[in-house]
């Protein structure tokens, strides 16, 4: 009996480890979501609240050519913000990636 029960426990410790394993890489996932989430959105209020700033610009223009140089200035600047925020995304969905691999290759944070 005593061996089969040596049998178990070293069978039981392994399947262990991976559970506790997987519900650690849930939990890191959960709170990659999240702060994937609270990025996308502050991206989203950032370029809405740069938009309400070229229309009021606009609005308060006092010539087409001032109005079509708000809307230039708006459309360049709304380019750069997009590439950096892609560039945001990007490294964080990288960075997510090397955290998920690490533990498999023996790696800490």
């Amino acid at each position: 009996m005593t061996d089969a029960k040596n049998f178990a426990d070293r069978m039981a410790e392994p399947l262990k480890n991976a559970g506790e394993s997987l519900k650690a890489a849930g939990a890191k996932a959960a709170e990659n979501s999240q702060s994937l989430n609270v990025t996308v959105i502050n991206h989203a209020e950032a370029n809405a609240r740069e938009a309400f700033n070229a229309l009021r610009a606009a609005a308060q223009a006092k010539n087409l050519n001032e109005v079509m140089q708000v809307q230039a200035d708006f459309i360049r600047a709304q380019g750069s913000r997009g590439m950096e925020q892609v560039k945001e995304l990007g490294e964080l969905i990288a960075r997510f990636g090397r955290e998920a691999v690490a533990p498999m290759m023996g790696k800490k944070d």
